[in-house]
């Protein structure tokens, strides 16, 4: 891991550190996004059959399967997973349905003494179609994450697209995940075009209203150029892990923490912000002792060299100005009373206090949701939640003499903009017979 020291009044130069933060030549991509979207749009199924075999080796010719995921498929994988998940999945279930319940809106009006009413009217969107990477690996936690705060909001349709393996697979875990949360269709496809299938519909898949959930790049692309077609979450980049510590904390925990991250995918994003060289060093030994003994030890270690960092500041303040610069998806904050600096904290996905409240307890357990905004997005956006599967209409009603009190103002206004049939709405509504 690099070690950069940062003076005092310099912290706003930290993101230039940060490589994945660079903006990419994605024209390749986009253009390949782009044929695959036009592709499902002209031929529905058959594009989706066509890409399936492309990227998945699914030859639907030699080897004819439907799109959606039977029920029977789904109780078999049910009860193929070892009760010990199973009970743990419940357990997360019941964990993320009790934290999100608390942001549920309600549809709410007031009454002036005019007898004017002005309130707010919540409902649910319609459908929602939710992405589960499939790859390197398996995310039944991310169903869960997705789908349950969908439910909450009273979402009516809830689908899900997933790649299978080359048999035409989709992972156990992922359907036993789907069917504890309430999914109502399942299809096997993944990539651009399973982003397209639900934004435009073919003759399996319905189209949806929004579509949530992460993937590689090419889901993240083709999430934003359907945008407007259909409502997305957001772009979601490679996973980031921030931890502000100091001379007292554990090194062997934070060199774990950071390597929790480091293990998504090479591209991922570990940093350390201590003002104690001394930390930083035990760090940096920990890092490399406990990287040779994980399974994604090939993943891990590239994401350390080209994307671990540990800034070293001149004090407790420099460390929380630089997090705030980095806006980082996780923040951990590893320091005495932990709950004192909460304060000092403007931008981060979801944050984790003390030394045992760890990154992965978010990611699986605890309840608040995992998804969250990564590349510095903290800046201007929130961890998914139900507010996301809701739409808010304003209502108004205004009494005939109550709009006439107020008209002059309101034509006076739309006149000064030029709009002269706004105005005229209001006006002939009292013109003389």
């Amino acid at each position: 891991m690099r070690t950069i020291a940062i003076k005092k009044g310099q912290e706003a130069s930290v993101s230039k550190f940060i490589s994945n933060r660079a903006e990419d030549d994605l024209r390749n991509i986009d253009s390949d996004v782009y044929k695959i979207i036009n592709k499902i749009r002209a031929e529905g199924d058959a594009g989706v059959y066509y890409y399936n075999k492309c990227f998945d080796g699914l030859d639907y010719v030699s080897a004819p399967y439907e799109l959606r995921v039977s029920d029977q498929e789904i109780d078999e994988a049910f009860l193929l997973i070892e009760e010990t998940l199973k009970d743990a999945l419940q357990q997360a279930a019941l964990k993320i349905t009790a934290f999100h319940k608390k942001q549920l809106e309600q549809t709410w009006t007031y009454e002036e003494k005019n007898g004017v009413l002005l309130g707010q009217l919540i409902n649910p969107i319609a459908s929602v179609g939710v992405y589960v990477p499939g790859g390197k690996a398996a995310y039944p936690s991310t169903v869960l994450m997705n789908v349950i705060p969908a439910k909450i909001a009273g979402v009516e349709r809830l689908v899900m697209v997933t790649p299978p393996n080359k048999d035409g697979v989709i992972n156990p875990y992922v359907l036993a995940a789907a069917k504890l949360a309430g999914v109502d269709e399942i299809y096997k496809t993944g990539g651009a075009q399973a982003i397209a299938a639900l934004a435009y519909g073919t003759e399996s898949i319905k189209a949806v209203d929004k579509i949530t959930g992460p993937g590689n790049i090419y889901v993240a692309r083709a999430k934003k150029m359907v945008y407007g077609v259909v409502g997305i979450d957001m772009i979601a980049g490679p996973s980031e892990i921030c931890i502000i510590a100091d001379e007292h904390a554990n090194a062997d925990f934070i060199a774990a923490d950071l390597l929790s991250q480091a293990e998504h995918d090479e591209m991922a994003t570990s940093v350390l912000i201590t003002t104690s060289a001394e930390l930083a060093d035990k760090v940096r030994i920990q890092v490399a002792a406990q990287l040779i003994k994980l399974d994604r030890e090939g993943i891990a270690t590239i994401s350390i060299h080209n994307n671990g960092i540990i800034f070293l500041a001149e004090d407790l303040s420099s460390c929380f100005d630089i997090s705030n610069y980095l806006a980082p998806e996780h923040l951990e904050i590893m320091l005495d009373q932990p709950k004192s600096h909460l304060d000092k904290v403007r931008n981060a996905g979801a944050v984790f206090l003390g030394s045992y409240s760890p990154e992965p307890l978010g990611d699986y357990f605890a309840g608040p949701n995992h998804t969250l905004p990564t590349g510095g997005n903290s800046r201007f956006s929130s961890p998914l939640g139900v507010y996301d599967f809701i739409k808010k209409s304003s209502i108004i009603y205004y009494p005939k003499e109550v709009l006439y009190n107020e008209k002059d103002q309101i034509i006076a206004i739309a006149e000064k903009e030029g709009l002269t049939a706004h105005a005229a709405a209001i006006a002939l509504r009292f013109k003389p017979e």
